[in-house]
């Protein structure tokens, strides 16, 4: 928040857990752990193998992913190569403002000048391959997004400001309603809430049999935690979308019970409304929750 970007760097880091070097990893985990048990600890596990439909298979690099420790071993070696790298970058050679987001292997660059973005771009390939890294290169790319955006597409007859997916939301260049300011629009990435519906659907037609209040209970429980992610400012409509979808199959699934007595949408609506929470908002407006600046 708070700072001058122009210009967005949507990158992709490919195979990352399973491209890790070992030796660079025990390198970086040294300056964090002194005791060496540890250390030989995290060695024989990483040189456990895989193992698949009974035949062993030896790895000499990568973590596996979705293992428990893999995204702490992540965040370990993400932080030497790439988060220590970039304040050192935005210290001694950026020109203007420089902020970047990291989750686990998924990161974005917001830059002030489009200088800056191609140069840190071409320099942050020869960074990632010095560590066994790569970035994809259908997946990276560099948008143009920000306040001026727009404008400055409409003038060269570019179209609107392309969108970039961090984090499960759609980022959007948009503007307030009253005063007309710029705002960066949030949604659920569409690719995300079929996913969600589609999950959501097949475990309500497996169940369908189940008591009504037992399959209430659960649908509840799953808005009220998809609500709690989602719930930012500007994804309403979203929200709604999931809550409809999951309605309309819900009524589906409890119609499939019986061929006789078939629920009616007057009789389900009551049922709706007494287990699907409303929509609701959880999140305030970034600007609101945190206000973070990095020192030049």
């Amino acid at each position: 928040m708070g700072k001058k970007v122009n210009w967005v760097l949507d990158a992709d880091i490919r195979g990352f857990f399973d491209a890790i070097d070992h030796g660079w990893l025990i390198k970086f985990l040294e300056h964090r752990i002194a005791d060496r048990r540890v250390l030989r600890l995290i060695q024989k596990w990483l040189k456990a193998g895989v193992s698949e439909d009974g035949q062993w298979s030896k790895t000499e690099v990568g973590t596996p992913q979705g293992a428990v420790i893999s995204p702490l071993l992540a965040n370990v070696y993400l932080h030497y190569v790439l988060d220590l790298w970039t304040k050192q970058w935005r210290t001694e050679i950026a020109t203007g403002d420089l902020i970047i987001v990291r989750y686990a292997d998924d990161f974005v660059v917001g830059f002030q000048y489009r200088s800056d973005a191609e140069r840190f771009l071409q320099e942050l390939g020869g960074r990632m391959q010095k560590f066994g890294l790569a970035l994809h290169p259908d997946k990276t790319r560099l948008i143009e997004f920000g306040r001026f955006a727009a404008e400055n597409r409409q003038k060269r007859g570019d179209g609107k400001p392309e969108t970039f997916t961090f984090l499960g939301f759609t980022h959007i260049c948009g503007r307030k309603r009253q005063s007309r300011g710029f705002i960066v629009k949030r949604k659920t990435a569409a690719k995300r809430l079929r996913a969600k519906v589609k999950e959501v659907k097949e475990r309500l037609f497996r169940q369908h049999h189940d008591p009504i209040p037992d399959q209430g209970l659960w649908l509840l429980r799953v808005l009220r935690g998809y609500y709690t992610y989602h719930g930012v400012p500007g994804n309403t409509e979203c929200l709604a979308t999931f809550r409809t979808l999951t309605a309309r199959n819900w009524l589906k699934a409890l119609r499939r019970r019986s061929q006789r007595n078939r629920m009616t949408w007057h009789r389900f609506a009551a049922i709706v409304d007494l287990w699907l929470p409303k929509v609701q908002i959880l999140h305030p407006y970034p600007n609101e929750r945190f206000y973070a600046k990095h020192p030049k």
